[in-house]
């Protein structure tokens, strides 16, 4: 998803001290902004009437769950366009007025005025704090109840084929991840949880603060502020207690980091030269990325865990160390836009793209939806 950083100064005088904030919190001056301005290339043309509307049937579809500023499914609706295959989506932040009915007893929808026959599902960020609700009201929490139970059925349902199965992908917090990777055969850092990160050191060096949920909190939709890992400082008191668990891990020293993008049997690979592990957000112009490749050892572990994890379209971060790497996580709502444009490189896009036209065309011609 795309996203543009802002400086943003202290909290108001009801926020606590910088010491007092939860350490990934502390110094943690940018917030990303994604507008929910409809982009999406077949949505505008349909609701101006300028294609072919059939003749009433069920049209099959691909169905995106995301948010209006994934750029990346802004960009696979004008390549399935190209293609001659229909996208439809539901935006967490332009949800909560849709025209949608959704059939139990067979796989089809009404969505607008069209009726779809979804073959092949994908959920990206579509997530529940970008609702545009009033927060601690009873509406509020009753849009968010409805909707969490609903996108979650849709993105399980087992009469149509999913991205990324969501019954697949829930376990994937990033602790297991690491536990798996390790029973492949990936390195992986030493590894802790703690609520007292000032008393664990993994290792008895150095080490990187992370969080060990999402990257970007949203409290205010539309409002996303990053969780950036952070060094440990060695000054910071032991005692410190943090107000929920967080993830310590050795710091691992290393000569670059790649970053993989798994789409379907396929391994595209970019070199990512850094500073420091927030610099990606904090300062990407100061990142280089330039393709490169994966050597086959490698690519056969994480070809194995994105099957082992069910998982057809995500990213893996991982440390290079010599002649070895280092298994970091998997991001299954992995954005590639940023990387191909500091690259110069379109690779990802392109087997993106080829991966779900293929695959809603095995499905149309198998003549189901069904995983």
């Amino acid at each position: 998803m795309t996203r543009s950083a802002e400086g943003r100064g202290p909290s108001g005088g009801d926020a606590p001290s910088e010491a007092a904030r939860p350490l990934l919190l502390q110094g943690q001056d940018y917030l990303f902004r994604s507008p929910p301005k409809c982009l999406d290339f077949q949505e505008q043309v349909h609701r101006l009437g300028m294609v072919d509307e059939g003749d009433g049937s069920p049209q099959p579809c691909v169905l995106v769950l995301a948010r209006a500023a994934d750029m990346e499914m802004n960009e696979l609706s004008i390549a399935l366009a190209e293609r001659g295959i229909r996208m439809a989506r539901i935006d967490a932040d332009r949800c909560l007025d849709i025209p949608l009915s959704v059939y139990t007893d067979q796989p089809l929808l009404e969505l607008d005025r069209w009726l779809l026959r979804p073959l092949l599902v994908w959920r990206r960020h579509f997530e529940l704090s970008a609702l545009p609700v009033e927060p601690g009201t009873l509406a509020g929490a009753y849009a968010v109840d409805q909707w969490n139970s609903v996108a979650n059925w849709l993105s399980s349902r087992s009469d149509w084929a999913h991205v990324n199965p969501a019954r697949s992908t829930t376990h994937l917090d990033r602790l297991t991840q690491l536990s798996d990777a390790a029973a492949f055969g990936l390195r992986i850092p030493r590894t802790a949880v703690t609520t007292r990160p000032g008393r664990t050191r993994p290792g008895g060096g150095r080490c990187i603060v992370k969080t060990a949920g999402r990257h970007l909190l949203e409290p205010r939709p539309g409002v996303q502020h990053g969780l950036f890992p952070r060094p440990l400082e060695t000054s910071r008191a032991g005692g410190v207690a943090e107000p929920a668990p967080v993830i310590v891990q050795e710091y691992v020293p290393s000569d670059t980091e790649l970053r993989v993008f798994v789409v379907g049997e396929r391994c595209i690979a970019y070199q990512v030269d850094k500073l420091d592990p927030a610099q990606l957000w904090v300062d990407p112009d100061a990142v280089r990325v330039t393709p490169t490749s994966v050597p086959d050892g490698l690519a056969d572990r994480l070809l194995a865990l994105a099957r082992h994890w069910r998982v057809q379209v995500a990213a893996f971060d991982l440390l290079v160390t010599g002649k070895d790497h280092v298994f970091l996580e998997i991001n299954v709502n992995c954005d590639w836009r940023w990387f191909e444009h500091r690259a110069q490189d379109n690779s990802v896009s392109a087997a993106v793209h080829d991966w779900v036209a293929t695959r809603f065309k095995e499905l149309l011609g198998a003549g189901r939806g069904r995983s």
